[in-house]
């Protein structure tokens, strides 16, 4: 059994929620300076060589890439044969995150009560889900979640007989009505299968994938890579100004249901996907 000890974990999640707020993945500028160079609306090529450059100095700066500086997601893979020492593990993560965005000088965005309304102070708690795996080590990923690409997603409980067709309407549905609302272009996270209360989760983890990464069934492959182009055929283009370029990735996560449901979330995310990663 390994142990790691409880400041250690909450050193990482400080460290997270700066380089995820600051440093976006060269896997997502990669599609981005894509994008760039084939969107053919000069409009849009604009607003996305306008994304590049407030990277460009958010890096420069060490300041946020958005002021929406987020809601902290946090997966974490705890391997079995490890324990954290001097705490839970939940409360070392919060730790972190009060700490990193109180550091940070980032944006406190979580209130306390959904009706009340009353700010935390210090962005926690944060969403924590931890899976058990093999091994003895710790992964973190941290994903800063802003709130209007959030607001823009959705869940619906269809049946088996409306199959790959009406999953298909749905996800393209959800995109063309959140418009410019999202941030376009946008990352689009797909949960099929499980239950009303897990196919969220299946969808937000979708975002955590690396930037152009199939699913490994071929099936869903060319089913994120068909909704991909679809979603760029609405012609809603960077920031809603029009053009080819509405997302940049279409990722799909899957699991068994039951025999009479269908459940579908989707969950936007916007232009600046950001992600960090550490291991312990």
């Amino acid at each position: 059994m390994r142990t790691i000890a409880y400041q250690d974990v909450a050193e990482a999640a400080r460290r997270l929620c700066i380089d995820a707020n600051v440093y976006l993945g060269e896997d997502v500028l990669g599609l981005l300076r894509s994008a760039r160079e084939r969107e053919p609306s000069a409009l849009g090529q604009r607003v996305l060589e306008e994304i590049l450059e407030n990277n460009r100095i958010a890096v420069a700066e060490t300041v946020p890439i958005c002021q929406d500086t987020g809601t902290a997601f946090v997966f974490v893979e705890l391997g079995e044969e490890v324990r954290v020492d001097g705490g839970l593990l939940r409360d070392a993560v919060d730790e972190g995150v009060r700490r990193g965005y109180t550091e940070g000088y980032l944006r406190k965005s979580m209130v306390s009560d959904p009706l009340r309304r009353r700010n935390t102070g210090d962005n926690s708690p944060a969403v924590v889900h931890i899976e058990l795996v093999p091994g003895d080590r710790v992964r973190m990923t941290l994903l800063p979640k802003g709130g209007g690409a959030e607001n823009m997603s959705r869940m619906t409980m269809l049946t088996p007989a409306d199959g790959e067709g009406g999953v298909r309407a749905f996800v393209i549905e959800t995109v063309e009505r959140a418009g410019p609302n999202a941030c376009p272009p946008v990352v689009v996270g797909v949960g099929i299968g499980g239950t009303f209360d897990t196919v969220g989760f299946l969808a937000k983890r979708a975002l955590i994938r690396k930037a152009g990464e199939r699913h490994p069934d071929p099936f869903y492959a060319r089913m994120e890579e068909d909704l991909l182009a679809a979603i760029n055929a609405l012609g809603v283009g960077p920031m809603g100004y029009g053009g080819e370029t509405t997302a940049l990735d279409v990722r799909i996560e899957v699991c068994p249901c039951h025999i009479v449901s269908l459940p579908v979330a989707v969950n936007l995310q916007c232009h600046a996907a950001r992600v960090a990663r550490a291991e312990l």
